[in-house]
């Protein structure tokens, strides 16, 4: 299933609107769809363990929220954050500034950077410990098969 970026994003509040959101792959549309966008970005770092684990735990909870609240939107608004942050962390544990390629559009050399990397792995704990979760599996296949 792809994501819709069709939609007008701007003018569309996804809580009031959750017919009209998409899955999609992986972190599509995690920068777009309101209000969980401003709601989760704000929690979102990376920078040290100490941070990543602060953040980890607050986008964890809420997901747990949404949960609670039945909001599927939010809940996988929140994975896809939580995922963002593994994915990011991994970029800037890889390579120096985040920077993957060069201005030539080659590869830059990889350059571990190991705080980044814890970074990286406290996300991913809580992003597979949600993407596991019996209940938002659930409720994403009874998403998907009720708006696509």
């Amino acid at each position: 299933m792809t994501f819709d970026y069709s939609i007008d994003f701007k003018h569309t509040n996804f809580r009031k609107n959750p017919e009209r959101y998409r899955v999609g792959r992986g972190e599509q549309g995690v920068l777009l769809v309101e209000p969980y966008k401003s709601e989760i970005l704000e929690h979102w770092r990376f920078k040290t363990p100490e941070i990543a684990q602060e953040s980890s735990d607050k986008i964890y909870q809420m997901f747990l929220d949404y949960q609670k609240k039945d909001d599927f939107v939010g809940m996988d608004m929140a994975r896809k954050f939580l995922q963002m942050g593994y994915t990011r962390s991994r970029r800037y544990a890889n390579y120096k500034g985040g920077k993957k390629y060069d201005d030539n559009g080659d590869i830059n050399e990889r350059d571990i950077d190991e705080e980044k990397a814890k970074s990286a792995e406290i996300f991913e704990q809580k992003w597979i410990k949600v993407r596991e979760d019996e209940e938002y599996l659930k409720k994403k296949k009874a998403h998907q098969k009720k708006y696509g």
